[in-house]
């Protein structure tokens, strides 16, 4: 069933590639974008802002299919805390809930998670996430795998179980749907015609992007900050913060990125920020000795994923700490973006873009 929704997912995410394959004419100042990183480092949502930004939002067409994946993202979200309880020896406050995880599990096993919320589903589900026990697995959630959107979804219950209920940009941005393949945005800024290429994050994905590496202006890499406690969905050994490094170092040192202006994107500071005071940094990094606040811990995490450049005297690394889902501020770092890529290609170029 999960397979299913994110082939769905792609059949109306996916941008077919067609400006790669054709080389700009030199009246053309175009500028070709690499978006890529480790998965569920928050590119899509990236990407999705600059749909907002640029191209004013989401179509009718393009709710309707998102409301489908908020649905299900918020039931799955739900049973997958229920079933951790379990592991981290988590009670109800009442056995009566033992009935409402019955149902909402039904749910899922009818395949019926990605339609509107009947009235007792929704009852059901209030229900569960106002409960003293599943509010203490959701605390804990760094000992399991759950989207990050989850809490966002389950506080809004009321408001998604409505039966007039049309996501906002807000809900779009924290809907949780699998990068596969390649997904494509076009955009204008500040005279610039842009083309961005997102790529899959997770493993399996990674043999996909080597044929969009060359001639690319420049290679966005994402990695969400919140991840430092938390291991891999494939691999259960492998810290993601870890394996975000080890990738970021793969990336920013292969040959076809040279010349090629690198942007690093440490993604999800606001949750970073709230998980520092129940999860401390040196937990997990060890050789971390400094205090477990944002500034500090964030610019150690920084100066571990610089030191990954071979070549810090040739190029230099563009680092911005992001919160995908502020549409402000991510405005605000595109187009701070923008201005360094004109500035670079002026310098290379003699004041000729």
């Amino acid at each position: 069933r999960e397979r299913e929704r994110e082939r769905d997912g792609e059949r109306w995410e996916r941008r077919e590639i067609h400006a790669v394959s054709k080389p700009p004419s030199p009246k053309e100042r175009v500028c070709f974008f690499l978006w890529t990183g480790a998965g569920e480092s928050g590119k899509s949502t990236l990407l999705k802002q600059l749909q907002i930004i640029h191209h004013g939002g989401f179509s009718d067409h393009e709710q309707e299919q998102y409301k489908r994946v908020i649905y299900s993202n918020t039931v799955h979200s739900l049973v997958c805390i229920v079933e951790a309880m379990e592991q981290l020896s988590i009670s109800y406050k009442t056995n009566l809930r033992i009935y409402d995880e019955a149902f909402v599990s039904a749910i899922v096993a009818c395949r019926e998670d990605d339609l509107p919320f009947s009235v007792q589903s929704l009852a059901s589900m209030k229900r569960l996430w106002k409960d003293v026990g599943v509010q203490s697995c959701y605390r804990q959630s760094r000992h399991y795998q759950l989207n990050d959107s989850a809490g966002y979804f389950l506080n809004n219950l009321d408001r998604i179980g409505h039966v007039d209920y049309m996501p906002s940009n807000q809900d779009i941005l924290r809907a949780r749907v699998k990068t596969t393949g390649i997904q494509e945005i076009n955009f204008s800024m500040k005279g610039l015609n842009c083309s961005v290429f997102d790529i899959g994050g997770q493993r399996s994905e990674r043999h996909k992007w080597i044929h969009c590496f060359e001639g690319v202006t420049a290679v966005v890499f994402c990695a969400a900050l919140s991840c430092y406690d938390q291991v891999l969905r494939e691999d259960f050994t492998v810290n993601r913060m870890a394996e975000a490094m080890d990738l970021f170092g793969a990336i920013s040192n292969n040959r076809w990125f040279q010349h090629t202006s690198m942007i690093l994107f440490l993604n999800k500071k606001d949750i970073f920020e709230e998980k520092l005071r129940v999860s401390p940094l040196s937990s997990h990094f060890p050789e971390y000795t400094g205090s477990n606040t944002f500034f500090e811990a964030a610019a150690f995490l920084r100066s571990k994923f610089e030191q990954m450049n071979c070549q810090p005297e040739r190029r230099a690394i563009y680092t911005h700490l992001t919160c995908a889902t502020d549409t402000d501020h991510m405005e605000h770092i595109f187009d701070s973006i923008v201005d360094i890529l004109i500035l670079n290609h002026l310098r290379r170029s003699n004041g000729l873009f």
